[in-house]
């Protein structure tokens, strides 16, 4: 079909009010365009056409054109597709980490520039680093700056107890991630991605780590694939040479810390005298994400007093019952 074909077709499914239709057009002729290499056309319009923004009709268009996949034991949902609109400035990483992000976003947006010298832009990128310190929000955060939806993998529902459905879930999620551009993250992808070597592992994960190679290194289209574990020395080593790009996450330096505070803090009257430095220090090897339950507390303990500010003593009060918590999770409540 020709490219004048595909406007008529689309013209006349709007003129018929006939929203599936339209949405099929419109598909068939972003992937003409792909073909035709002007992938930076293809993307714009893959923007628009499932924009955050769109009405709900647009919505609906794109679940009937484009059914989630789900798993055939038990009918969950495979993945959630996310929309985001956040500030790369509520990112609080350290600089190197941040600037690696940047410019993975920078090549996706210069492909066909990179394209013209032979060059292919950054793809797969793993994120690793402690838990809470910014691998999943970065992921929205690349979601947002680059107005694509986020492909969120749900891999409770991937593994499935039936030999062989595993494979055939990953490979349905595949599937559907090369039917259009995503920002794609597999969350928690150690359970997915262990060592081949590993002697606990029976048989079913180690084929399963070999049908995800596969499927990784066999992907087609223009999708930005993003993977996260808190665990990467439990990865296979072969998943490694399969990335683009390594992201490590660090704990934040007391910088960092002291700018969190200040930004979850914002939402609340806060006493003049209260001790910023103090907060910081009682805080050290936490991550953001410790950080943030910590200001949460803090805010309520004020709020539940009605009282007017809140006050050093509600942020003490919060970091301490938050490092009790810690310490029963890790069966430390004898030490003193």
């Amino acid at each position: 079909m020709t490219t004048s074909d595909l406007i008529k077709k689309m013209f006349l499914s709007f003129h018929d009010k006939n929203n599936d239709a339209f949405f099929l057009a419109a598909r068939e002729y972003i992937d003409h365009e792909k073909r035709k290499k002007h992938t930076i056309v293809a993307k714009e319009l893959e923007k628009a056409l499932y924009s955050a923004n769109g009405s709900s009709e647009k919505g609906k268009r794109f679940k009937n054109a484009m059914p989630i996949p789900r798993d055939t034991e038990k009918g969950f949902p495979l993945l959630e597709i996310q929309h985001f609109d956040i500030s790369m400035d509520s990112l609080l990483i350290c600089s190197e980490t941040k600037q690696q992000l940047e410019q993975i976003i920078k090549e996706f947006k210069d492909a066909d520039v990179f394209a013209t010298y032979n060059l292919q832009n950054k793809k797969k990128v793993l994120l690793c680093g402690k838990p809470g310190t910014g691998k999943t929000f970065s992921a929205r955060i690349v979601s947002s700056v680059l107005q694509i939806p986020l492909v969120y993998v749900r891999f409770d529902s991937i593994i499935s107890s039936y030999l062989g459905e595993t494979a055939s879930n990953l490979r349905k999620v595949f599937d559907f991630i090369e039917n259009g551009t995503w920002i794609v993250l597999f969350d928690e992808f150690d359970i997915i991605g262990k060592n081949r070597d590993d002697s606990h592992e029976h048989g079913e994960i180690k084929r399963v780590v070999n049908n995800f190679l596969q499927m990784l290194d066999n992907i087609k289209g223009d999708s930005l694939i993003l993977a996260a574990t808190n665990h990467q020395y439990m990865l296979d080593p072969a998943i490694w040479r399969r990335f683009d790009d390594v992201i490590y996450y660090e704990l934040p330096d007391e910088d960092i810390r002291k700018a969190l505070f200040e930004l979850y803090l914002r939402p609340i009257k806060k006493d003049p005298d209260i001790d910023f430095p103090k907060a910081v220090t009682l805080t050290q090897s936490l991550s953001p994400a410790d950080i943030k339950m910590i200001t949460e507390e803090a805010m309520k303990l004020s709020i539940l007093d009605s009282r007017p500010c809140l006050s050093q003593s509600d942020i003490e009060a919060a970091i301490h019952k938050f490092i009790r918590r810690e310490k029963v999770k890790n069966n430390q409540m004898g030490d003193r």
